[in-house]
């Protein structure tokens, strides 16, 4: 099939008439096209931005709202469908994509919908004859552009409250996973979006993501994916004095204390470290167990892990699919030869998983669980993304801060304990923009998100968002 991009409420084919393959991880082979977008398409895609603005802008909350909302009800119309295709796209599982992405897909676009409808803005009474006032008006143009790890999660978690905001859009989906962006497309125009609020540009994102970044006229850029192109972005964008969101890389500890139940938290501890194939910048890939319980738990946690079923994004029984693509297989495979050749041990999977059937040619790897490695090797330090984590064992509570604050990431942790003076101690003096305790991946919309030191630059979420992509105006009265 071929995918098309949507610009100015028309699916078209690139400018250039030139287009790269879609490969659908699971099993190797080519299952669509998509087009390889230039400069002159994503001007096309601002320039009607730039036309919809003033109308968009102008609307009412309410107005914006119900046309948001009819969006939602559309994801949820064709929910099969928009599962099926991110699991063919993305390589994970079609279960994981109906209980995970496209439900928060859902929520994504009826949590802003409905934000934008209880805002408020201040005023300050400065004397019995003056008062102020703050206004938050959308910025314009703005680009966003999203990974290919949770393709439609993530893409209306930017589009959404620029959207909601008031602004116009040029986004680009990663070129690895653009199906259901595409599909997202065709329910746009079903639902009524008004052309040129929303413009979706498919292409590489050295060609068309730094087009939409360097083009004069976006005059935000929200943006998640690796920090190497992070700070290629800000480079780019900071001295045309854009905005800038970033959420990029992780290497997040999970700190486990000797007074928690092992069996239990071992269960927890394996889905934080494996779902999605750890293709999740949230999975915890570093893992500190107090040395009292170290043995038992490192021997519940292989328990667990030996559960995960490798298999066919289309089984049920599959818990983990394909990584996403042939380069990333290798880069997993190649930090597990690395970890190796540091002195670790595999005491579990390793090795890539060879599936029988239409599967044979896929990329899978087997979950990995790897000891002995000291917290400054480039294993315990670099963001592998992939089904591969580290257990250390730790005896002081500072030791474990030491360990879990040792490297440049700061975006999430996970801290399991039942004492409750350490769960308020811990979260403090960790360096994360997150800490779950006692639980991983519970999200609350309201809530800020986003990471120190390499992990990225602002916050998304609920409020966080919409100031993002709006500017304050104060206005100054004397009566």
């Amino acid at each position: 099939m071929d995918i098309l991009n949507y610009i100015d409420g028309t699916l078209v084919g690139p400018r250039s008439d030139a287009w790269l393959d879609s490969v659908e991880p699971a099993t190797g082979t080519v299952h669509a096209r998509l087009p390889r977008s230039n400069a002159d398409d994503v001007q096309a895609a601002v320039e009607a931005a730039e036309r919809a603005f003033p109308m968009w802008s102008a609307l009412t909350a309410a107005q914006r709202s119900e046309i948001m909302l009819a969006i939602a009800r559309g994801i949820k119309e064709r929910f099969d469908e928009l599962a099926e295709a991110e699991s063919m796209d993305q390589g994970k599982p079609v279960w994981l994509a109906k209980a995970m992405d496209i439900p928060r897909a859902v929520d994504n676009i009826s949590f802003f919908a409905t934000e934008i409808l209880h805002t408020h803005t201040r005023a300050f009474e400065t004397n019995t004859s003056v008062i102020n006032y703050t206004l938050r008006q959308p910025i314009g143009v703005v680009g966003c552009i999203s990974p290919w790890n949770l393709p439609l999660y993530l893409f209306t978690w930017k589009i959404a409250p620029a959207l909601a905001a008031g602004n116009c859009v040029v986004a680009k989906p990663s070129e690895l996973t653009p199906l259901t962006a595409f599909l997202f497309s065709q329910i746009c125009i079903d639902a009524g979006l008004p052309p040129g609020v929303l413009n979706i540009v498919h292409g590489l994102g050295a060609e068309c993501g730094k087009a939409i970044v360097a083009h004069p006229k976006t005059k935000a850029i929200s943006f998640t994916g690796g920090t190497v192109t992070g700070a290629d972005i800000a480079r780019t964008a900071a001295p045309m004095f854009k905005k800038l969101s970033l959420e990029l890389g992780g290497k997040n500890p999970t700190l486990v204390f000797a007074d928690v139940d092992v069996d239990a938290v071992a269960k927890k501890v394996a889905r934080a470290s494996f779902t999605n194939q750890g293709e999740i910048c949230l999975c915890g890939s570093r893992i500190f167990v107090q040395r009292p319980i170290y043995d038992a738990f490192k021997q519940a946690l292989l328990r667990e892990i030996a559960t995960i079923t490798v298999g066919d994004p289309r089984e049920t029984t599959s818990r983990n699919g394909a990584l996403v693509s042939e380069q990333h297989l290798e880069k997993v495979l190649s930090y597990i030869d690395l970890a190796r050749a540091e002195g670790g041990t595999v005491l579990c999977g390793g090795e890539r998983v060879h599936l029988e059937g239409r599967c044979a040619n896929g990329y899978f790897v087997a979950p990995t669980l790897i000891e002995g490695l000291g917290t400054e090797c480039r294993v315990n330090q670099e963001e592998i993304f992939g089904p591969v984590a580290t257990i250390i064992p730790f005896d002081t509570e500072d030791e474990a801060l030491r360990g879990a604050n040792s490297t440049t990431y700061g975006l999430a942790a996970s801290v399991w304990t039942n004492d409750v003076s350490r769960v308020h101690r811990v979260a403090r003096l960790l360096e994360s923009g997150i800490v779950w305790v006692n639980t991983w991946l519970e999200r609350d919309l309201r809530t800020p998100f986003g990471g120190v030191k390499s992990s990225g630059v602002g916050r998304e979420g609920g409020e966080e968002a919409l100031r993002f992509f709006t500017e304050a105006k104060n206005v100054c009265i004397q009566f």
